[in-house]
């Protein structure tokens, strides 16, 4: 046995050498045939002796785990957003309030190229990877380590032995492998991915680690978030380099705003030779001692600032005008284009808005065009190429059908867009179960928009109730192309929990026009159920913060059609839950549940993190002080909110107070 321990250890250190020169380096040492050759030894081995098997060995990249859902997870510390730098003048004024923080200090900036990916949090206990943990909302992310471990440049072992060990970076496709995926999608008319960073995305959220792994998804990492540890961000990227992982070699140290843009313009000049997408340039302080005094806003740190890249724009050729249909009805137009590569990818289609854009613009079919990437994520036309050729091109007219079911279509007074009013229209049947089912909403995994069109054409489907009556049609489900009977028993189940989820997730899905996820959440912790909210008058709701005049009108509108009442009673008949039960952990707490409260100032932590508090007891959290707040809960620096607080006699908390109140 001594002897096996020793061929499985030689091979674990061989596979760990060449993994880290052909991911990590870029620089192969063995070929393929090698590789695979002693992967699959050591899988053998582990297989014949499983007590061999540890959660660090190279064959954990391999992936197979199947989850049931991804768990959250809370950071130890918020993983912040920046505040973003589109100039130099931006530059400018970000290194003047430093210089305002921190008087006559020498400091310099380390400046590196902005990954266009998802932001990964890696912990490390005792050297082994424990946690790998999406950014999320900032304070909780979802437990994506089965997936994580399947990154081949990510370690699963680290020399650092500590027993917490936190790196943060960004986890990404490279171009070839977005190329590469969506070739294989294509092939099997699946939808296409938008871009890379949405393939990332979507690949660290399957719930299948071995999809995961054939995805070959990368990662850069940036952050050491032990500042005890090092002074400096570059020595900290020095040491997380020596424990093997993928740094960028494009980071700098510059000693002024001057050398700052004139590295930022260095990474732009290379953008269009990376193997991988970048959307800007991250600016942050050196100096780890300074973070604090620096400071922080309350959404991002005021050390650091993502500087934005502006949009690409290219020309091309407008072969046509087409409209498609919203699930409010709303009509957008859309553009078909000779193809043409922009920020990284080949497009093909673009945004129009409107019919009162393109005739404003006066875009016509046939004509040159110019094309951006708003944001470099959605295409859109932003005017026409206006030359001899152009002027002979027909003027285009706005339709005056629907697309899909042949209607009338009509504008509504004081708004631009056109819509289809037919309940009965299909995409807007369509486009409305996708909504019903999105995650914000009922959370349904397993319906995507091609599985519902294919429902809804087998006549499986068409309203939101017809969902919750799928349990009948399980065989013939299993039949339906390329469902399968596993498919269909985890889309079962998850219609099934979803008949339990609080009655803002099910109010935000029906659609309502103007209710958002917020408002949706209002109504329902202030009125607990549905039939409450039914009763409601226009007075009433137009009195609730942040409802006022055109949702109330919206909603009193809806439970007006007698068609919506019928599916209220349908949907309670099947058992879903109508009644708003709180969020999860949620306290009794008398003093809080239902009040009303405003934040201001500058707290231990980021704003969104003790509205997060006060939304799980069931409080308001609103944005203006008026007679309507409860409390005002005021930090540092509280300014005229406290003023306005102060003359109408609202109670106004201190972060002590309110930590008092909610018991901790």
């Amino acid at each position: 046995m001594k002897e096996i321990i020793e061929k499985v250890n030689i091979l674990k250190e061989k596979l760990n050498k060449w993994g880290h020169a052909y991911y990590v380096l870029d620089n192969p040492v063995v070929d393929d045939a090698e590789y695979d050759k002693a992967l699959n030894e050591l899988i053998n081995f582990e297989k014949k002796y499983p007590e061999l098997l540890t959660q660090d060995s190279p064959t954990q990249k391999v992936g197979g785990v199947v989850m049931d859902k991804f768990e959250k997870y809370k950071h130890k510390l918020p993983m912040l957003s920046l505040s973003n730098a589109f100039n130099k003048d931006d530059l400018i004024n970000f290194d003047d309030q430093i210089l305002k923080e921190i008087e006559n200090k020498k400091y310099n900036f380390f400046v590196e190229p902005k990954i266009d990916g998802l932001s990964i949090s890696l912990i490390y206990k005792n050297g082994i990877l424990f946690k790998g943990v999406t950014r999320g909302d900032g304070f909780y992310g979802e437990d994506v380590t089965s997936n994580v471990k399947t990154i081949k440049s990510i370690p699963l072992s680290i020399s650092d032995k500590n027993d917490y060990v936190e790196i943060r970076g960004e986890v990404f496709l490279s171009k070839k492998e977005f190329e590469k995926i969506n070739k294989q999608r294509q092939n099997n008319d699946e939808e296409l991915f938008a871009n890379p960073r949405n393939a990332a995305a979507g690949t660290l959220r399957q719930l299948d680690s071995s999809i995961a792994a054939s995805r070959n998804l990368d990662a850069f990492l940036y952050y050491f978030m032990d500042r005890e540890k090092f002074h400096t961000h570059s020595d900290s990227l020095n040491y997380l380099e020596e424990m093997n992982f993928k740094i960028n070699n494009l980071g700098k140290i510059c000693n002024s705003i001057e050398e700052v843009y004139s590295h930022i313009e260095y990474i732009q000049s290379q953008r269009e030779n990376l193997e991988y997408e970048i959307d800007g340039v991250v600016i942050k302080i050196n100096d780890f001692d300074l973070y604090e005094k620096v400071g922080y806003t309350a959404k991002s740190p005021k050390w650091a600032i993502a500087f934005k890249f502006p949009a690409e724009v290219k020309e091309t050729t407008l072969k046509n005008i087409f409209a498609s249909v919203g699930r409010t009805g709303r009509i957008t137009y859309n553009a078909s284009l000779e193809p043409v590569q922009i920020a990284g990818t080949t497009v093909q289609a673009a945004t129009l808005h409107n019919a009162d854009f393109i005739i404003q613009r006066d875009i016509r079919i046939g004509g040159k065009v110019k094309i951006k990437k708003a944001g470099d994520i959605i295409p859109e036309v932003i005017a026409p190429i206006q030359n001899e050729e152009y002027i002979k091109l027909k003027k285009w007219t706005e339709d005056i059908i629907c697309p899909e079911c042949n209607s009338n279509l009509e504008r509504v007074d004081g708004e631009v867009d056109q819509y289809c009013i037919n309940s009965q229209c299909p995409r807007k049947i369509v486009r409305g179960l996708e909504h019903f089912v999105s995650r914000d909403a009922m959370n349904i995994e397993g319906l995507s928009i091609k599985i519902i069109e294919k429902l809804f054409e087998s006549k499986f489907i068409n309203n939101v109730a017809d969902i919750f009556k799928l349990k009948k049609f399980q065989k013939e489900l299993i039949q339906l192309d390329k469902m399968g009977e596993k498919s269909v028993n985890n889309l079962l189940e998850s219609i099934e929990k979803s008949k339990q989820n609080s009655l803002e997730k099910l109010f935000f899905g029906l659609g309502i026009r103007h209710v958002g996820k917020k408002t949706a959440k209002t109504l329902a912790i202030n009125f607990k159920s549905i039939d409450e909210i039914s009763k409601l008058g226009f007075d009433q709701l137009d009195q609730i913060n942040d409802i006022g005049p055109i949702v109330a009108k919206s909603v009193c509108d809806w439970f007006e059609i007698e068609q919506n009442l019928n599916l209220i009673k349908d949907l309670k008949e099947l058992n879903v839950n109508m009644i708003y039960l709180g969020n999860e952990g949620t306290k009794n707490n008398d003093k809080i549940t239902m009040k009303s409260f405003v934040i201001t100032g500058t707290l231990s932590k980021p704003r969104n993190y003790f509205k997060d508090l006060l939304e799980e007891f069931g409080a308001k959290v609103i944005d203006t002080v008026s007679k309507k707040t409860d409390f005002l809960l005021a930090g540092k620096e509280a300014g005229s909110k406290l003023e306005k607080a102060e003359k109408l006699g609202i109670k106004i908390l201190s972060e002590d107070d309110f930590l008092e109140m909610i018991g901790e």
